[in-house]
């Protein structure tokens, strides 16, 4: 059975997408069948940026390993049980499809609650959630003292969490592995920084996740949308040598990838 990662964040602009395209790359490029699932249903950068690999990969001949693109099937509401939610059987009929043929499936949340999300986060055997290193984005995991910075209690998306867990736990499912990604780390030891990590360190053990070190702002993100590849395609693009910020962001998607532990991945890349 496919082991199921989850990209989820409440909050837009956390780097869901590019670490959701990177981190499924980077296994299938490894040699695993990766599927990819996009569920914000309007936007879909997820969705959009495998397109654009698969579309690059045709057009120049090129042979390169690549997320297999799923979609939620279209249901009739006949098809469906007494009180049963549309979301719930489209979700769960999505991943029955591939989850046999898939070593891993990837799947990318909206930045919002919705139905769909929460479905989701109960399915993640790994829940990865990126989040830009700052209080505004902290403030969706906990509310501290504006004072002390102490924490006082978990907020919206960490009670989901929760109660995803709770799902899985009454389902008899293996507990989730919990990581939360820090996105966007300023280059240097900044006191706002400092405090971040020690409150991230704080809500870690009181909640039970692990805390990541993710991507630092970079225009190659960005620049790389378009044609659907990522830090580890570079030398297929024609770039001999790599400059020092592609070697340091190659890095940081070697070291995320090795944080999280994933069943049956060496890191080789």
């Amino acid at each position: 059975m496919a082991h199921i990662i989850v990209l989820g964040n409440e909050k837009g602009g956390s780097g869901k997408s590019t670490t959701a395209m990177h981190v499924a790359t980077a296994l299938a490029r490894l040699g695993h069948v990766v599927g990819a699932l996009d569920l914000d249903l309007r936007q879909r950068s997820f969705g959009r940026y495998v397109e654009n690999r698969q579309n690059t990969i045709a057009k120049r001949e090129m042979d390169l390993a690549c997320p297999i693109l799923m979609d939620l099937p279209d249901l009739s509401p006949d098809d469906l049980a007494p009180g049963e939610n549309i979301y719930d059987r489209r979700l769960s009929a999505a991943v029955a499809e591939h989850e046999a043929r898939c070593d891993f499936i990837v799947i990318d949340c909206p930045g919002s609650h919705t139905r769909l999300s929460q479905v989701a986060h109960s399915l993640a055997d790994t829940l990865i959630t990126p989040m830009n290193d700052s209080f505004v984005d902290f403030d969706l995991l906990a509310r501290i003292d504006p004072e002390t910075y102490e924490i006082k209690g978990p907020s919206v998306y960490s009670e989901m969490v929760w109660h995803a867990r709770q799902l899985r736990a009454r389902a008899g499912l293996e507990p989730m592995d919990w990581i939360v990604v820090r996105n966007r780390l300023g280059a240097q030891e900044m006191h706002n920084k400092r405090k971040v990590g020690r409150a991230m360190e704080d809500l870690s053990k009181r909640i039970g996740f692990r805390v990541a070190p993710g991507f630092n702002e970079r225009v190659i993100f960005r620049e790389l949308f378009p044609t659907g590849m990522t830090l580890l395609d570079l030398r297929e693009l024609g770039v001999e040598r790599l400059n020092i910020s592609n070697l340091a962001a190659r890095q940081e998607l070697r070291d995320l990838v090795r944080a999280l532990n994933l069943p049956g991945v060496e890191v080789d890349f």
